[in-house]
């Protein structure tokens, strides 16, 4: 397997409750190295951007509200197959339904507020770190 880069959003659920250490401890036992991280407070027009995708769907205001309504905090993840192995320690978009030991199921409030976001193939995490980070900010 390859190493490669992912992308992370720990959600505005898990700094209001000061998760920020359990979260990151969970992806470190994971196996992944976090080789950039820093705190936002993402504006309305940069969660609209980021989510773009999702626009004609009927979450996407509320998802932009909780995404705008308290600091996050973005992440550069590397490791080996480092997409699919985050999106295994995250669990399953509804908390639910999520496996025992992963991300959500230990720390999400609901579908909602479901504590993290991560990567969905090579060329999102590409577009997703470029948003958030320049190349000198990414220390591997």
């Amino acid at each position: 397997m390859a190493v490669q880069r992912t992308f992370s959003i720990l959600k505005p659920d898990v700094t209001r409750r000061n998760l920020t250490g359990a979260v990151n401890a969970k992806i470190e036992e994971a196996g992944l190295r976090i080789v950039a991280q820093k705190r936002v407070h993402m504006t309305r027009g940069q969660a609209e951007t980021f989510y773009a995708v999702h626009k004609a769907r009927p979450f996407f205001g509320e998802l932009v509200e909780q995404m705008s309504a308290g600091p996050v905090v973005v992440q550069v993840l590397e490791g080996e197959d480092a997409i699919a192995r985050y999106r295994g320690v995250m669990g399953a978009t509804n908390p639910e339904k999520a496996d025992p030991g992963t991300i959500r199921k230990l720390f999400a409030l609901n579908m909602g507020e479901n504590s993290v976001h991560g990567s969905d193939a090579p060329e999102t995490a590409a577009i997703e770190i470029a948003q958030w980070f320049s190349g000198n900010e990414i220390v591997g």
